[in-house]
């Protein structure tokens, strides 16, 4: 099912969106003006990964450090070894749209 998350003049480069969908904790990052759509939830121990701190692709959990890539979920350090959920991200005329199945 693809749902509209935002519009694309709501969130600039290098800034962030969190949101809720079907109970689902999401958060929608502009990288470079490529839009990136992960679970907000750290595969590690459950905690909220997206208000991390950013470096490109990689975001750092901020509580125990592992870090994730925005592009798919992938792990990318320790202490976790299991990605975290990502979505389609696509841009219909100015809505920014996700697939969530």
């Amino acid at each position: 099912m693809r749902i509209t998350i935002a519009k694309s003049d709501e969130l600039g480069v290098g800034e962030r969106k969190m949101f809720t969908v079907n109970e689902k904790r999401l958060a929608l990052f502009n990288v470079g003006g490529e839009y990136y759509c992960i679970g907000d939830i750290c595969s590690h121990d459950d905690g909220p990964v997206a208000e991390g701190e950013c470096d490109g692709y990689a975001i750092e959990c901020p509580r125990h450090g592992a870090k994730f890539d925005l592009r798919d979920g992938s792990v990318l350090t320790f202490p976790a070894i299991r990605g975290i959920p990502s979505y389609a991200v696509e841009i219909l005329d100015d809505e920014i749209t996700i697939d969530i199945d």
